[in-house]
């Protein structure tokens, strides 16, 4: 069986450094960073009380007051980047066949604010069970694809990928492979994560993943530098339309790049930390090279997990010299998270967003708040340090990797006939 060709012909984002495609990717090549106090709730107690928050954001803007009652943020945010990547890629939606286009999701955790406000009401009565008629529906991690094929009228493949921070990047895959296979024309594949919550940030400071720097939020995300201590929070959506590439044609779409493949592996090792060596990571590269059927060498840019923990850049960085060998060094490597903050569920779906438009615009945005190497860290590799770089790049690779031990990588090539 030939597999068909996939392409991305839409995008939305919506993030803490842009509520929009336009604004993300402005901010990102200019470096700027999203990382700011806490405005969501009383930081007076926590350890770390500052986030990547969305900024200028009112659902109201989006939705009636019925609708905000009923959603999620997570969910809100995912409908929002969906309506911008549905309207980008131009499907027509009174005559696309809508029994062919599905909405395959991912979500790290899903509606936490909704379940830490219902527990806290209940924790807090007279014991009666007194919870919102929505409280499950607004809650559960498959909604947001539920509610973005309710808006639109989808009945193809539908549900939520969950593998913690590669959630997004997994149902990019599940998505990819769907089309491959001739079951649907369209998917629409993304993620979203509104985790900045009481609940979200006690619960992430007990593990001690979060970075401390209160005094500097701005540079606290501060990718494979030597003083990085733990990950910043962050919140919002990314959406990409994937699309069969002889469909997308046929109705004269733009397309931003092809979908060459992608990867899936576990560390099989602990919980939350990754192996020192990078073994998981290596394995999942390669088997994303293999998938789409490319070397090393072919690959221009690599858009790392890069989350700003001490040993979770290390493992990452070693697993890309190993794969890549001395070509390694004349890649561009990059962390986007050095300026959005840390988006669990949809950090594989706006850092997929900036590893294309990268592509698009000949221009590798920068890892920012970078002051002090890091003895353990190659310094002959490019990581794209405090400012954004200008490179002709025709292939990229994605990387996400989650608590568990999931990892998942994909692989994009610039639009080609």
């Amino acid at each position: 069986m030939e597999l068909k060709r996939v392409v991305v012909t839409g995008l939305g984002a919506l993030t803490p450094i842009g509520n929009n495609i336009e604004e993300y990717w402005e901010a990102l090549v200019a470096g700027k960073s999203g990382g700011a106090p806490i405005t969501y709730f009383d930081t007076e107690k926590f350890k770390t009380k500052f986030a990547c928050e969305l900024k200028n954001f009112d659902p109201l803007d989006f939705f009636d007051r019925k609708e905000v009652r009923r959603l999620d943020r997570f969910a809100q945010y995912a409908i929002v980047a969906s309506d911008e990547a549905i309207k980008d890629s131009g499907i027509n939606l009174d005559t696309v066949n809508k029994y062919r286009v599905g909405v395959i999701w991912g979500a790290g955790i899903g509606g936490l604010e909704t379940f830490q406000n219902e527990v806290i009401n209940f924790a807090t009565g007279d014991g009666t069970p007194r919870f919102n008629p929505f409280f499950i529906p607004k809650m559960i991690a498959d909604i947001a694809p539920g509610n973005i094929s309710i808006r639109h009228g989808f009945m193809g493949a539908n549900y939520t990928t969950v593998s913690a921070c590669a959630s997004a990047a997994n149902a990019m895959i599940d998505a990819l492979n769907n089309i491959r296979l001739g079951h649907s024309d369209i998917i629409v594949s993304g993620g979203s994560e509104a985790a900045v919550t009481m609940a979200g940030m006690g619960g992430f400071n007990a593990m001690h993943a979060l970075s401390t720097q209160n005094d500097n939020p701005e540079t606290a995300s501060r990718p494979f530098d030597a003083t990085r201590d733990g990950f910043v929070l962050g919140e919002g959506a990314g959406t990409l339309i994937l699309e069969e590439y002889e469909h997308a044609k046929a109705r004269g779409a733009k397309i931003y790049a092809e979908v060459l493949g992608g990867g899936l592996s576990s560390d099989a090792y602990h919980m939350t930390a990754p192996h020192p060596e990078g073994n998981g990571v290596v394995a999942v590269m390669e088997n994303c090279l293999r998938n789409a059927e490319m070397k090393p060498e072919d690959v221009d840019a690599i858009n790392t997990h890069g989350t700003s923990t001490p040993l979770g850049d290390v493992a990452e960085l070693k697993a890309i010299s190993k794969v890549f060998g001395e070509h390694a060094k004349t890649m561009n490597i990059n962390s986007t998270k050095s300026m959005t903050g840390h988006l669990l569920g949809a950090a594989g779906a706006i850092e997929a967003i900036s590893a294309i438009l990268s592509m698009k615009h000949g221009i590798v945005p920068p890892t920012i708040n970078h002051e002090h190497k890091d003895e353990n860290i190659d310094p002959e590799l490019n990581l794209t340090l405090n400012k954004a770089q200008e490179r002709d790049v025709k292939v990229v690779m994605s990387n996400t990797f989650g608590f568990g031990g999931h990892n998942a990588c994909v692989l994009f090539k610039r639009f080609d006939e």
